[in-house]
């Protein structure tokens, strides 16, 4: 424990954000740099608890109140070691990490919890800075091949991992660049892609092969990939998006928002792209309050929207934990996001009852205000409130309301992949499929979650098929798969 009365001295302080005028006129990272002083002060406020529940609030099991012990203690190199023993991508999770660590933070019982997230960032960022983070091919290869289709946090996990003791990895990816949603579904203004491109030049170097536009299932069957290689690791997300069942889906200017939030990318990227939506001066309206809405929200502004709505079924949350919502639970509470920080308005416990254009073009939404219950069945029940229903003008309506589930047709018809009730991979603890030497990680087994779950599951994956492939122990490093409240 650093400093025993951290806790006591000091507040909780998040790096100043750039002003909302300066960060809307371009794409970069909201944040400033923080001092020195400041950033050891936050880790001095970790109580390095009996029982670290940031540790098991952490689906990678990070040994934060050793990392910000040592960050106090001014050992960047120590703490480095610490984080990078349970973590490949740091400078993803401490950009873009909901942080559920800092949700079962002991501080965060009666106060603010410890800038866990930052302090990861800031440790990641000291040692790309002080050279630390260098290239580490396997000191000796084995005979095993090993295909990972998806490049997104799972697969990249797996494969520096399976790189690491020794396998031959090649990732294949249907885009033209490697990342997956970190490429192209985060905004640059959370994070920056230079980020990504940085890790996979290390990758690269420590022997990791990539193959992009490469659509598996297509111009190579999944059964043809299977045949050439030792193992295969399934790591595609679940990137089906839910869609909107209302009359007048189908005019012009609804769009989901992975759409939108690609092709923006991609313009940043240098791309030409033809088909972009433009919402420059016009009404936009999202539907779905979660992070995809979010971002949504902030390109939007980016892009000179005249006006923008965020619309969210779900009552507005409390300010404040309920009785049924304890510590160290994820708390459901009001969040504000800095892309709320930026402008728009924000409507709750708001259906969409059907949507009206004119030649083709769409320009109204109609919906109703509801009150959400628990049918017979214990399933969510929705009732309008008579006399609540409204129009709301609108020339861009993207649709934000999550994903349903990984696109499988391919892999059931070429592999005879068995799915669970939920339309995702079956797997098994090992993260074995129903067809031998197919495993699965990420979102397409465990549905739409977050990118260090997905980190973790990569990690796991790649474990198993180490052993499977070493036909006995592993010699990679286990979290284990349950290890986290709400478990998978």
């Amino acid at each position: 424990m650093g400093k025993p009365s951290g806790f006591k001295e000091f507040e909780r302080q998040l790096p100043d954000s750039r002003t909302v005028e300066e960060r809307l006129g371009d794409w970069k990272e909201i944040y400033r740099e923080r001092s020195l002083p400041v950033i050891q002060e936050q880790g001095a406020r970790c109580m390095d608890c009996g029982v670290p529940f940031c540790q098991q609030g952490c689906p990678l099991g990070n040994l934060i109140p050793d990392w910000n012990d040592a960050v106090y203690r001014d050992r960047w190199k120590d703490a480095w070691q610490r984080l990078d023993s349970t973590n490949n991508f740091p400078e993803f999770t401490g950009r873009i990490c909901p942080a559920p660590c800092e949700a079962a933070c002991v501080v965060a019982i009666n106060a603010e919890a410890v800038t866990i997230e930052q302090i990861e960032k800031e440790i990641v960022e000291r040692a790309f800075n002080e050279g630390w983070i260098q290239p580490r091919p396997p000191e000796q290869r084995t005979s095993k091949h090993v295909a990972i289709v998806g490049s997104g946090p799972a697969g990249l996990a797996a494969a520096v991992q399976l790189n690491r003791v020794g396998h031959n990895v090649t990732v294949f990816e249907q885009a033209d660049r490697i990342g997956g949603l970190l490429r192209y579904g985060i905004p640059d203004f959370k994070m920056e892609k230079w980020v990504i491109d940085r890790r996979l030049e290390v990758m690269e170097a420590e022997g990791i092969s990539f193959r992009t536009n490469t659509r598996v299932g297509d111009e190579l069957p999944w059964n043809e990939l299977a045949g050439a290689h030792d193992a295969v690791l399934i790591a595609i997300g679940a990137r089906r998006p839910r869609d909107l069942q209302v009359p007048g889906r189908e005019l012009q200017g609804v769009h989901f928002a992975m759409e939108f939030l690609e092709k923006q990318n991609r313009i940043n990227a240098g791309d030409t792209i033809d088909s972009a939506i433009d919402v420059a001066g016009k009404r936009v309206v999202i539907l779905g309050g979660g992070d995809t809405g979010s971002d949504c929200l902030g390109t939007s502004l980016r892009r000179g929207a005249a006006h923008v709505t965020q619309i969210e079924l779900l009552e507005r949350p409390p300010d404040e934990r309920a009785p049924k919502n304890p510590w160290p639970q994820w708390p459901m509470v009001f969040q504000t996001s800095s892309s709320h920080k930026e402008g728009g308005e924000r409507l709750f416990a708001t259906l969409t009852t059907r949507l009206e254009g004119e030649n083709g073009k769409l320009n109204t939404l109609h919906g109703t205000q509801v009150q959400l219950g628990t049918g017979p069945d214990g399933r969510m029940k929705i009732e309008p409130c008579e006399g609540t229903e409204f129009e709301h003008k609108v020339d861009v309506l993207l649709l934000a309301m999550g994903f349903v589930g990984p696109e499988t047709d391919k892999l059931v018809e070429q592999l005879g992949i068995e799915l669970d009730p939920r339309g995702n991979v079956k797997t098994d603890d090992s993260f074995a499929t129903s067809v031998p030497g197919v495993y699965c990680a990420g979102d397409a087994d465990r549905g739409a979650s977050l990118v260090v779950w997905a980190i973790s599951e990569g990690r796991e994956a790649a474990r198993a098929i180490d052993g499977a492939l070493r036909e006995g122990e592993s010699y990679l490093p286990s979290r284990g798969r349950h290890q986290h409240f709400g478990g998978r």
